[in-house]
């Protein structure tokens, strides 16, 4: 049983660590409402963006010339996972559903034979994987000195995964990373990213019976969009998990200041039962010497 003087400072070390979770749990909140407005603010364009090449697409559908970021190279063997995660801990279960869904991925594919890559993005992932998938890694990709993330940051990530299909490294690209909805729940998702993967239900607009032509043609316009849609669901994917991040931290550090507040009071109990005991022995003491005397 610890004494009076380890109680003490068990009760101030446990005091300290709530003071630091609720100071956390409130930049959490502040970061989270910077980080849901930007990402309710992308969603639009990059939904907008899919719809756009969804229409481009159904009119390329059985043509030779559709580009291969639409169509693919014609192969399926070799899949390059692209694992978005934070670059710190201390965010609950964030980083750890990112990466479990990555595991789910990559056994399914090795179990179809497939030959599998890994880019982390975001050092979390990294030291999550490296154990168990460390022969897959090719490389990591950190933000850890940027405060806030903009396209700017993105856009060379997107260039090199480009460049990599470009010099056929790799056959199809997925990209691992958690959709915020809302701050309680955050679900980690799967996207392909090459061949785009293109919505099946796009509203075609309504011509009332008349025809038109693109100008450049669909496969000119898609020349110049996929390459930029990739990079778009790229930040996307990086703003959902800003946002997913700081709302998994903020719940997370809500629940570790009031169970604090829990160990704190059952500590101060312990120390009042015990000060009252050692209280009382010594009143026995006392008692007991004068009736002796």
């Amino acid at each position: 049983m610890a004494n009076l003087k380890a109680l003490r400072s068990r009760i101030t070390s446990v005091k300290s660590t709530q003071k630091i979770t609720k100071a956390m749990n409130m930049v959490a909140a502040a970061k989270l409402r910077r980080a849901q407005d930007a990402v309710e603010a992308s969603r639009p364009y990059a939904e907008r963006m899919e719809r756009v090449i969804g229409t481009l697409a159904s009119g390329m559908e059985g043509r030779d010339d559709a580009p291969e970021l639409l169509a693919g190279n014609g192969k399926d063997q070799r899949h390059l996972i692209i694992v978005a995660t934070a670059e710190r801990g201390l965010c609950g279960g964030f980083n750890t559903n990112i990466v479990k869904r990555s595991r789910l991925l990559i056994e399914e594919l090795k179990g179809q034979g497939k030959d599998v890559q890994v880019l982390c993005v975001g050092r979390k992932g990294r030291d999550a994987l490296r154990r168990q998938y460390g022969s897959l890694i090719v490389d990591t990709i950190e933000f850890g000195g940027i405060r806030n993330v903009g396209f700017e940051h993105v856009q060379p990530v997107a260039q090199r995964v480009l460049k990599m299909f470009g010099d056929d490294e790799f056959d199809v690209a997925h990209l691992v990373y958690s959709k915020f909805v809302s701050v309680l729940t955050q679900d980690p998702t799967v996207l392909r990213l090459i061949p785009a993967q293109v919505a099946q239900d796009v509203e075609q607009p309504d011509l009332e019976g008349a025809a038109y032509d693109y100008e450049p043609d669909e496969e000119g316009i898609l020349r110049e969009l996929l390459p930029r849609n990739i990079a778009i669901q790229m930040f996307r994917g990086v703003l959902e998990n800003a946002a997913s991040e700081q709302g998994a931290r903020m719940s997370a550090m809500d629940s570790a200041t009031r169970n604090a507040g829990d160990m704190i009071d059952r500590l101060t109990l312990e120390y009042n039962r015990q000060r009252q005991a050692a209280i009382t022995n010594e009143l026995i003491e006392i008692i007991s010497g004068a009736e002796a005397l």
